[in-house]
């Protein structure tokens, strides 16, 4: 049993595995090795910094194209994180507008420069730090998690999803309700980062190695 967490360049891979090697017995490998992936019984998509990049180093590595067949295949569970759910969705606004994945309907969109509140107090762009995840609607990878529990984001896009049965969790930034967690058959994908999210994020990776789609 082989948990593989992609490789192509782009992402915090090395603290994903370390979180993920702390809440399972299962073997836990980052790697660009495209046998090896296929090989794998889970999979992690990861992603940091530009979506332009991100799309771009998995084009490079040549994984695109895998990535897209195991999506199509949803023959094992994929969790998506932080850029890793930008991409799975069509478009982003990001770097004047980059074609992804389209494996979920739904855009990335720019949080507004002037972001405020309802009390009109600034915001700041990035979302960096500890928020709110409203569960939308019932999955088991929020199972033994509270609703409105914290979780950590860095981020200045967010999924606007299209369709509310593919949106598991939201958070209210300013005038804006981000869909922070999505998903679609045996994918699972989020904004945030639950490997710097504390005990919530340890039990949402447990729950994935767990998960039986």
């Amino acid at each position: 049993m082989t948990i593989a967490v992609i490789d192509y360049g782009m992402g915090n891979l090395h603290s994903v595995a370390k979180a993920l090697e702390h809440v399972t017995h299962e073997h836990v490998v980052v790697t660009r090795d495209a046998r090896r992936i296929q090989g794998a019984t889970r999979l992690v998509l990861p992603g940091q910094g530009a979506i332009r990049d991100c799309m771009g180093e998995l084009e490079r590595t040549e994984l695109r194209g895998l990535v897209q067949e195991l999506l199509d295949q949803q023959a094992k569970p994929l969790l998506g994180i932080c850029v890793g759910q930008q991409m799975l969705h069509e478009r982003s606004e990001e770097n004047g507008g980059i074609d992804c994945l389209g494996f979920m309907s739904g855009q990335v969109r720019r949080f507004p420069a002037d972001m405020r509140d309802d009390m009109e107090h600034r915001q700041k762009v990035p979302h960096m730090g500890w928020n709110l995840v409203r569960q939308h609607h019932e999955h088991p990878l929020w199972q033994g998690i509270d609703d409105l529990e914290h979780f950590y984001f860095v981020h200045s896009y967010y999924v606007e999803a299209s369709e509310d049965a593919q949106v598991f969790g939201t958070t209210d930034y300013g005038r804006v309700t981000a869909h922070v967690a999505t998903g679609r058959d045996a994918t699972f994908a989020v904004q945030f980062h639950p490997e710097k999210s504390s005990r919530a994020g340890l039990r949402l990776l447990e729950n994935f190695v767990q998960w039986m789609p």
